[in-house]
């Protein structure tokens, strides 16, 4: 396996003992009942979005702590980058969830200031940019770039997961042999 699904893999059953002190630096925003609420919404079918922010965290904090570039702002960020409380698929939104992919990130932007009064600049950059290039916003620094990849690998995995049956299996035997 990969060095990177390696890291994947480990964040379906990431705990403080085996996070590389992950959980330090967004142990707060875990015990959220904000970030919690994630655990209610669907995000790449069989995936729910709490679990789609912890795989984009945790990928953009290993990544950034291994550069020697700012790990904290990417794993908060990672945390918080799809920090909304709908379902988007729901057709009782009034047909704007259709508009989701380009919505959803200034959203996050404005929930994430909500919850954390300390959102530094560059955790904001990697929230409201993270939907590149779709939304044409580009990241103004270095972590936002690591986050729009660490986004795309996990929705991609994510689905993989989903829909493939070969690959489900085998990303499930992965995730218990960790």
């Amino acid at each position: 396996m990969s060095r990177l699904y390696d890291e994947y893999v480990k964040t379906y059953k990431l705990s403080p003992e085996n996070s590389d002190g992950f959980h330090s630096v967004v142990g707060d925003l875990l015990e959220t009942e904000e970030v919690n609420s994630m655990k209610e919404f669907e995000q790449h079918l069989e995936i729910d979005r709490l679990q789609h922010v912890l795989g984009v965290a945790y990928l953009s904090y290993k990544i950034c702590k291994r550069l020697g570039w700012d790990y904290s702002s990417a794993a908060r960020a990672g945390i918080m980058h799809d920090l909304v409380y709908y379902d988007w698929r729901d057709g009782e939104t009034g047909g704007w969830h259709r508009l989701h992919g380009y919505k959803h990130p200034r959203l996050a932007s404005m929930n994430a200031r909500e919850l954390c009064s300390d959102l530094n600049e560059t955790e904001y950059d990697a929230i409201i940019s993270h939907m590149w290039p779709l939304t044409l916003r580009l990241p103004k620094h270095k972590v936002g770039y690591v986050i729009i990849f660490a986004d795309k690998y996990c929705a991609t995995r994510e689905l993989m997961y989903s829909l493939n049956k070969k690959y489900k299996k085998r990303f499930l035997s992965d995730v218990e042999g960790i």
